[in-house]
């Protein structure tokens, strides 16, 4: 699996494509400028279905929802929309009760499509609609965040949250194509653009040290724009990409993955999920500190590592540790509940993501809950 430019790159020479090949299900994954206003072609050229329900939220619907709609109309594609609240809480039953009901009321049959334009919230919701009416119909992911673009748009992975965790229903639904415009990104607040490089940097950190050690040269250009961004995307989407085809439902590698996302789902739901207080991409990096000094902790990684991953995602504005999420945090006993909960866990044991040091990650099972406990208790803010 190589990231190649697309036929027509003479015209559109910022552009790549990552093609997915899993059996059967094999989907490419286009990135670069403008691909919103060319969504119509790029869908009919790969799908027969002539009907589309997107879902998006208010946000992102104000921006981009009119030349969405109006590509599908020019490409033959009869579409309706719905637009939902921005914002962690959308995930829910509630509002995957509204989505289904929906797209049964568009008629989507298998062969259409469910568009999800938006961020990982609108990507999993809408992917879990689509999975689920009619047993499965077609999906196509327009992500419109740079964590979405690279990750949760990739792979398969759907969900909602309830109150006893963060992604706990859902299902694998792998999309039919994916269209990852940078442009849109121009659009995003800082805040949110860095939450979605902390997923970029993981790829680095998971087991390729020379791109987070290209991504420290290069971050202040990821930023601003440019072939940088694009390029880091496209590494990123090919990562996530090599490990699902290798383990497309998480029985082994691609747990490797999750890398600092079991503290950090942890942080989320002690949060409740408040936006204002920490943003998945925040809780993200603020794991990935922790599960360095973790492995340092047990003796696995030099300490060394741990500040070199902390000084990174700090020079890039992101937090990195708990006492920088505002208001109170519940008490440790409930953080470690939280973890316990989460969908990593194997038969009630406790499993995390560790290192050996930068780009050197390991699925740790069986890790102590009372070195957990200590563990957080040190770190916690006093």
């Amino acid at each position: 699996m190589n990231i190649s430019k697309p036929e027509g790159a003479n015209e559109r020479a910022a552009e790549r494509l990552v093609h997915v090949p899993l059996e059967g299900r094999a989907y490419d994954i286009l990135i670069g400028p403008g691909l919103i206003g060319r969504a119509g072609g790029e869908i009919t050229s790969r799908l027969k279905g002539r009907r589309a329900a997107i879902v998006t939220d208010e946000h992102v619907g104000a921006h981009y929802l009119e030349a969405l709609m109006d590509s599908l109309q020019t490409d033959g594609i009869e579409a309706v929309s719905l637009s939902l609240p921005a914002g962690e809480k959308t995930k829910s039953l509630e509002h995957l009760s509204t989505v289904c009901d929906m797209v049964l009321t568009a008629r989507i049959e298998r062969n259409d499509a469910v568009i999800a334009l938006g961020g990982g919230v609108i990507g999993d919701l809408a992917g879990f609609a689509a999975g689920i009416v009619r047993r499965g119909v077609r999906f196509v992911q327009i992500p419109t965040t740079l964590l979405a673009q690279v990750d949760s748009s990739v792979g398969g992975k759907t969900g909602i949250n309830t109150r006893h965790g963060k992604n706990l229903l859902g299902v694998f639904h792998q999309p039919d194509l994916v269209l990852a415009d940078s442009a849109a990104l121009d659009s995003l607040s800082e805040r949110e653009f860095r939450a979605g490089y902390a997923e970029v940097a993981k790829y680095g950190l998971i087991d390729k040290p020379d791109f987070f050690a290209w991504l420290e040269k290069n971050w202040k250009k990821v930023f601003e724009g440019g072939p940088e961004r694009i390029e880091a995307i496209a590494v990123s989407c090919q990562a996530k990409a090599d490990v699902v085809v290798e383990d497309e439902r998480e029985t082994g590698r691609r747990a490797l993955l999750n890398l600092g996302h079991t503290f950090g789902h942890a942080l989320e739901a002690a949060t409740q999920y408040d936006s204002s207080r920490l943003v998945h991409g925040e809780g993200v990096a603020i794991g990935m500190v922790l599960a360095h000094q973790f492995s340092a902790r047990l003796n696995l990684a030099s300490p060394d590592d741990a500040k070199r991953v902390e000084a990174h995602l700090r020079e890039v504005g992101l937090p990195t540790t708990m006492g920088e999420i505002p208001g109170e945090l519940p008490p440790t006993e409930k953080l470690l509940d939280a973890i316990a909960q989460d969908k990593k866990v194997k038969g009630g044991k406790l499993t995390f993501i560790l290192t050996h040091g930068v780009g050197q990650s390991f699925i740790a099972d069986d890790v102590p809950p009372s070195e957990v406990l200590s563990f957080l208790e040190e770190k916690r803010p006093k």
